[in-house]
């Protein structure tokens, strides 16, 4: 399909351009804080984002759907302002257990839910193994079909150790080059420190690469043979220029979802919160008519 049809330019209200979203409330999973915060009233959306971000990715995107919406985000186990322990279960194998209960402790039955790279495949786990129902579904680039994992991935799932002790200025250095392959277009100094600060300091960085080394396409494969039409609207948005996952795979997953309806975001890559948070926020909105 051609590219999504939005405007061109996007005005953005000064205060609401680059402000942090405010995580001021927390939920106990399994004994490990689970950070979450809610803008705005009305039917409710939920955001989960990807890795190795964390629920500032929609902090352009959420304060406009909060106008019509109540919107509810989280960061994932592991993520953000979420706990990070030595030993811990990061993995795409516990992240729609952890959705599923923040859904049943907000009162959530069947929310619209908006998800990102890692959260796609959270938020298809929840529906395929956990029964989770969704009134409209908006995947953008996810992590749902092997392969992925690019050799750096593969790399720190082999050397672990060796990363998590690395000097500060080299997992700096590591981390910054990192981030910046999920924008086309460059991300600002305020983005970049946005989704680097988390991965800092001892904590952070043995964080950061434990959710690196815990990535594994099995939690992809065990459910790619489920995929078919829903019973729910669902639509896909996909960066044209992601290097990350390249959009010949979101062809192939809209084929399997939405009977080959995709929605190509032009001059955007990985990460189109950033590059092209415009094409989300009218994607939403159209679809809510």
């Amino acid at each position: 399909m051609s590219g999504l049809a939005v405007g061109a330019t996007f005005v953005s209200h000064p205060n609401l351009t680059s402000e942090r979203l405010h995580l001021d409330c927390a939920h106990e999973f399994r004994g490990q804080r689970i950070a979450w915060g809610r803008l705005g009233e009305g039917e409710p959306i939920v955001l989960v984002h990807g890795t190795p971000f964390s629920s500032q990715v929609w902090r352009r995107i959420a304060p406009w759907l909060a106008r019509r919406r109540q919107v509810y985000f989280f960061d994932l186990l592991g993520y953000g302002a979420s706990e990070k322990t030595a030993g811990q279960d990061v993995s795409l194998g516990i992240q729609n257990l952890v959705l599923a209960e923040m859904l049943q402790h907000w009162g959530l039955e069947r929310p619209e839910v908006v998800a990102h790279d890692f959260g796609g495949a959270t938020v298809l786990r929840g529906h395929y193994l956990q029964g989770l129902r969704y009134r409209r579904l908006t995947l953008i680039d996810p992590v749902a079909l092997a392969p992925w994992g690019s050799p750096f991935v593969q790399h720190v799932r082999r050397y672990e150790e060796a990363f998590a002790g690395l000097p500060d200025y080299a997992h700096e250095a590591l981390l910054k080059a990192y981030l910046q392959g999920a924008s086309f277009r460059g991300l600002s100094d305020e983005a970049l420190e946005t989704y680097a600060s988390p991965w800092r300091g001892a904590e952070g960085q043995a964080a950061f690469y434990r959710q690196i080394a815990q990535m594994d396409v099995k939690f992809t494969d065990e459910i790619e043979p489920r995929y078919g039409a829903f019973d729910f609207p669902a639509q896909i948005l996909w960066g044209e220029e992601d290097l990350w996952i390249p959009i010949a795979t979101g062809v192939r997953l809209a084929a399997a979802l939405t009977g080959g309806r995709l929605l190509r975001v032009p001059a955007a890559g990985h990460l189109v919160q950033d590059d092209a948070p415009e094409a989300i926020i009218a994607a939403i909105l159209q679809e809510q008519g």
